[in-house]
């Protein structure tokens, strides 16, 4: 099962490339991810399966991440398809095929990063990603596309190279288990692991991995990406990818609790946590492009995860619900800036007004969404935000809290004036002659992940609670 969920995805992908006829294209891309989302749903419930030798296993850590990567590319995926049909339509047939092989195998790579418990394994897996989804961001080779995908691709190289010192650190704090790098070996081995070098190998990880997840001061590559790249690769890198780097940093912290080290870099966490906030509700407040606008918000929603995993107890069981509801209403926000961009061709704030008159259901939908996405119940991310700050005060740690919820207000304050003006007012004269149709295939994925966002906030489904408690003992919740 677990090969089928690599291969599949993987083995699609390289024959997309090859691929010259636009439908077999789309079928391609709609049917792996329907497969990728199929074998997904047949794993839940079951116990941890392990393959080759170990090195692949599916435990309730990745089992959360990898349900939620699947069901975002299940949603982008339909979107992808009216959005190469009807924006895309003039580009080639090969520019296409290698749009949605590097998509494919995008999948592939993000589902190699949930199954690995060979850490060694890991860094190759988060690596992979990085060059299969820079061409992504490339995609409409513009130049400020292409000063993007550079600036992604030098960045997060940088801190991809950290992350493999702080591996080989790793490596040499198991020397009295044999050097292994297998995730149950050093948990397992916990106790007899050089707490010195462990020490130093979090650090890296910290560093390296939270590059890749965005964290600030290191973040400096997502806001360009994620403004540059189309709707469906902005859902994805914003909604799947950021998560499944912090599982990097996971993973270690998963053996420094095994090595009795469990409050090691929390106050780290903490630090960068309200550090990300801050820098987010500064460039988020006077923002003039909506899709930046969105990339600073995956900068605050990430450092709401690092708080909370620094935090610890409540505090990851709120950070692991927090990245679904994160994920969710991300990917509902993403899909929807690209049907207000295809309709205005504009990403500037000031000269969209009137969506919910010219594209009624984006409109609505861009309003529930960002109420939904700041924590406005009764959304999921209400409740997620809410165990967060609960954590903060119970752990003896008030003024954490205070911040916390002050820069929440901020980001709500300055999200709620571009959100509300832009569906609002009146449509240019030009724009609403041309009466816009809405895509179906564009709005049905966007309106299920709103209601999956605001379902979970008022019921949480037995088998999901099972699994965040899971995952939250695993990981020292």
């Amino acid at each position: 099962m677990l090969n089928a969920l690599l291969l599949v995805p993987a083995i699609t992908g390289l024959l997309a490339f090859l691929v010259r006829w636009k439908p077999v294209l789309h079928a391609l891309l709609l049917a792996t991810a329907v497969s990728h989302a199929g074998l997904t749903v047949r794993l839940w419930g079951g116990p941890a399966v392990a393959d080759w030798g170990g090195w692949l296993q599916l435990d309730p850590a990745g089992m959360l991440f990898l349900s939620i990567t699947s069901l975002l590319f299940l949603a982008a995926a339909i979107y992808g398809v009216s959005y190469l049909r009807g924006e895309c339509r003039l580009y080639p047939a090969g520019h296409q095929a290698v749009f949605v092989g590097c998509l494919l195998v995008f999948l592939a790579t993000m589902t190699l990063v949930c199954l690995s418990q060979h850490l060694g394994l890991l860094w190759v897996a988060i690596e992979a990603t990085t060059l299969a989804s820079a061409p992504l961001i490339y995609f409409h080779r513009s130049s400020r596309s292409l000063e993007a995908t550079w600036k992604y691709l030098v960045i997060c190289s940088v801190g991809i190279a950290l992350a493999l010192l702080g591996t080989f650190f790793l490596s040499i704090a198991a020397n009295p288990i044999e050097g292994t790098l297998i995730l149950a070996d050093l948990v397992a081995g916990g106790g007899v692991l050089l707490a010195p070098w462990l020490k130093m190998a979090f650090v890296f990880f910290l560093v390296g991995y939270g590059t890749k997840v965005g964290l600030a001061p290191l973040h400096t590559w997502l806001p360009d990406a994620h403004s540059e790249a189309p709707a469906m690769v902005s859902c994805l890198l914003s909604g799947a990818l950021l998560n499944n780097a912090f599982l990097g940093i996971l993973r270690l912290r998963q053996v420094c609790g095994a090595a009795g080290l469990a409050t090691f870099g929390q106050g780290s966490l903490i630090g960068m946590g309200l550090l990300s906030m801050t820098v987010a509700a500064v460039f988020i407040v006077g923002q003039t492009d909506f899709k930046r606008l969105l990339a600073y918000s995956s900068v605050e929603h990430m450092g709401i995860l690092a708080l909370g995993f620094g935090l610890g107890g409540l505090g990851t069981v709120g950070a692991l619900f927090h990245a679904i509801n994160h994920s969710l209403g991300k990917g509902l926000l993403f899909l929807t800036a690209g049907n207000i961009l295809e309709g205005y061709h504009t990403k500037t704030i000031a000269e969209v007004r009137g969506v919910r008159r010219l594209l009624p259901a984006s409109g609505l939908l861009w309003v529930l969404g960002f109420l939904a996405l700041t924590g406005a119940p009764p959304s999921g991310a209400f409740l997620s935000e809410l165990m967060v700050a609960g954590a903060a005060f119970q752990n003896g740690h008030p003024f954490v809290g205070l911040a916390f919820l002050g820069l929440l207000t901020v980001v709500f304050v300055g999200m709620a004036r571009p959100f509300l003006e832009m569906a609002g007012g009146e449509p240019p004269a030009e724009l609403a002659a041309k009466k816009p149709v809405e895509s179906g295939l564009r709005v049905l994925p966007v309106g299920l992940l709103w209601l999956g966002i605001v379902t979970l906030g008022w019921y949480v489904p037995p088998a999901l609670q099972h699994l965040l408690r899971q995952a939250a003992a695993l990981l020292g919740g």
